[in-house]
């Protein structure tokens, strides 16, 4: 968990008194308009569903967190990450996130991590019950893969996901490479596993709807022991 800042007087910090944080909601807004569905009405719906939430995140004046950055070993590679997506389409969303990244916390989100994947995965939460922007309609944020990693068979429980490359190259399954500007959908309960290109970092965007109990205490656990 971030490291919550004490704030003089118990003031409350809002989203327009922290323009950083309202442009990277209305950044993962634009990206959740224009990056292209690929003819699926599913997908289609679940954008429009992710731009309603954020729309309602932005309109409520959600509280921000004042809080300082945690670490992982796999934040090592996220310069890499950022300059390579620098020269992709989403460039002015790596440009947002490196206007907060000093507030971000990278964690693994499950109690027993492989050895060797706690040096190659991390996910920092935006917006969300943990994250650093306080809402309960969605869950916003970005995982961060080093080059090879590979990320273990998995599901969500209730909670629909979906991806945005903004930097490097993964593989879902092995059904396919998504370079930037691509966007992967899992249903709830849909297992799948992640493999990431040789010589590049990936960063994603990523974007969780769910009821609310289920976004609150979501339970993050690999479907058997990785290898």
């Amino acid at each position: 968990m971030a490291e919550l800042v004490e704030q003089a007087g118990g003031a409350v910090t809002r989203i327009q008194d922290r323009p950083d944080w309202l442009y990277l909601l209305r950044d993962f807004y634009e990206m959740y308009r224009q990056t292209p569905a690929g003819g699926s009405a599913k997908i289609r719906t679940h954008q429009r569903a992710v731009r309603e939430k954020i729309n309602r995140v932005i309109k409520a004046n959600a509280e921000v967190r004042e809080t300082v950055g945690v670490q992982k070993p796999v934040t090592a590679h996220l310069q890499r990450a950022l300059d390579n997506g620098r020269l992709q389409c989403h460039a002015p969303m790596i440009r947002t996130i490196e206007s907060v990244r000093h507030a971000l916390s990278w964690q693994f989100g499950y109690e027993k991590v492989p050895s060797g994947l706690q040096r190659k995965y991390a996910y920092a939460e935006l917006a969300g019950p943990s994250g650093v922007v306080m809402t309960e309609e969605v869950i916003l944020g970005l995982v961060l893969f080093a080059p090879s990693c590979t990320y273990p068979t998995h599901a969500h429980d209730g909670i629909s996901e979906s991806y945005v490359c903004v930097s490097g190259a993964v593989s879902e399954n092995d059904q396919g490479v998504y370079a930037p500007g691509s966007l992967i959908f899992n249903p709830p309960g849909h297992m799948h596993r992640i493999t990431v290109a040789d010589h590049s970092p990936s960063l994603l965007c990523y974007a969780w709807m769910g009821e609310r109990d289920k976004l609150i205490d979501q339970k993050m656990s690999f479907s058997r022991k990785p290898k």
